[in-house]
């Protein structure tokens, strides 16, 4: 059969162009890839279900252990023992406030006053009646508060009657007497069959505590929770505490000459 003379003949098919094959450095490199993966996926083993459970463990125990040290604060304490603490403070401050404002009226009038040498003389005066109530060597009186214990089972020893005696004088007391002893700053205290041996005297049950200060200060920290009230009644103790507008402290101490201190010799040249 001949062709048509009008017919345009088709063109040829383009050749296909075989595909390149990969070359080795771009396999081996996706083949490194491959395997890093594989080694990066996690894998659910004994030893890392044991990690887990060992780190779940130590948070809850950290957790416990931080809100067990915020409870152990002023967090447990209830509001009326929270507003003692807080008009302790206060009143505490405002004695300081007022000790620090006589000592500059002191000040002024030894310095800048006409009459010098009078208060020079009546602040010694001063400072000797304070420095024999602190000693025990002269009686004290004001307002204060009455402790009492009473010790049934003899199970108050004498550190529990040397805590009574610290937490009264971190609570301001200025002068103390239990029973009919005296207690300054030397005093020993130690124990006894029949009671507490106070500088050698023995004193015995009930303990009758009588304390000089501000009487709201000083009560409220006897029922501090923790302190001394507590710790008594948990020997099977029990105390009472009174406040008292007017308390006579009248037990006193010998003067005592010490054995081994010495005075500091004045440095001073003289003029």
């Amino acid at each position: 059969m001949s062709s048509h003379p009008d017919a345009t003949p088709s063109p040829p098919p383009e050749p296909t162009r075989p595909e390149q094959p990969a070359l080795p450095e771009q396999e081996s490199t996706v083949t490194a890839w491959h395997r890093l993966r594989l080694m990066a996926r996690p894998r659910a083993t004994r030893a890392n279900a044991f990690a887990a459970l060992l780190a779940v463990v130590l948070g809850f125990a950290v957790a416990t252990q931080v809100r067990s040290t915020q409870a152990q604060g002023l967090e447990s304490l209830r509001q009326p023992d929270l507003v003692g603490i807080l008009d302790n403070v206060t009143q505490q401050s405002t004695r300081l406030d007022d000790d620090a404002r006589t000592l500059q009226v002191t000040r002024d009038q030894l310095v800048n006053g006409s009459s010098s040498e009078a208060a020079a003389l009546k602040a010694a005066q001063a400072r000797l009646a304070a420095l024999r109530i602190l000693a025990g060597t002269a009686p004290a009186a004001g307002p204060g508060i009455r402790m009492t214990i009473d010790d049934p089972g003899h199970k108050v020893t004498a550190p529990v009657l040397l805590d009574a005696l610290e937490e009264l004088r971190d609570a301001g007391a200025e002068a103390v007497q239990i029973n009919s002893a005296r207690v300054v700053a030397s005093s020993s205290f130690g124990d006894s069959p029949d009671g507490v041996k106070v500088d050698g005297a023995t004193v015995g049950s009930p303990y009758r505590i009588s304390a000089i200060g501000s009487p709201e200060t000083l009560g409220a920290a006897m029922q501090i929770p923790g302190g001394i009230t507590e710790t008594v009644r948990q020997l099977g103790a029990t105390v009472r505490i009174q406040q008292d507008q007017s308390l006579t402290i009248d037990a006193l101490q010998s003067p005592r000459t010490p054995r081994y201190a010495r005075p500091v010799p004045d440095a001073s040249p003289s003029p």
